[in-house]
């Protein structure tokens, strides 16, 4: 039962960890880049903005939501088939720009993890979540820096 109980505390200790050191943690991906160099003529994003996107997607969520997109329930919520992700494009840029304290729920599930913000600008939350978007099986769409401009970035505390 001890064993038990120091393996739980051990697993969640890790957790923390890994969340607390990657989570938000530097600023490599996180670059300004302008929307008019980033969107292609068709309104879809560039190579560069998807590789952007992918490269924060890499360094800040991938350990919590993983390498596949499927989350860590129950903590962390999938990204893959995220009926709550698809169905807001907005409030997506708003989370990687912000963060969020609340439970969500997704896929009728009830997610009460913190996502501290991600990303500082809104070039690099477009990005990553147009990348999020259309990748894991998802085919959502796209969302521009237009779309967005009104999002307010809430001071860091």
């Amino acid at each position: 039962m001890k064993t038990r109980i120091l393996f739980t505390f051990a697993f969640i200790g890790f957790l923390s960890l890994a969340f607390l050191t990657s989570c938000g943690g530097g600023k490599t991906a996180d670059k300004q880049a302008s929307d008019s160099t980033n969107v292609a003529a068709a309104g879809t994003p560039s190579a560069e903005q998807m590789a952007m996107g992918k490269s924060i997607f890499e360094t800040k969520c991938k350990v919590c939501h993983q390498a596949t997109g499927l989350g860590l329930p129950p903590v962390w919520p999938p990204l893959a088939g995220s009926d709550y992700l698809l169905s807001d494009k907005k409030r997506a840029v708003a989370q990687a720009l912000n963060g969020s304290n609340k439970d969500i729920t997704v896929n009728g599930v009830v997610f009460k993890g913190l996502m501290p913000p991600q990303v500082s600008t809104h070039d690099s939350a477009v990005a990553v979540i147009n990348y999020v978007l259309n990748n894991f099986g998802n085919k959502g769409g796209y969302i521009s820096v237009g779309e967005v401009k009104d999002v307010v970035i809430e001071p860091r505390k």
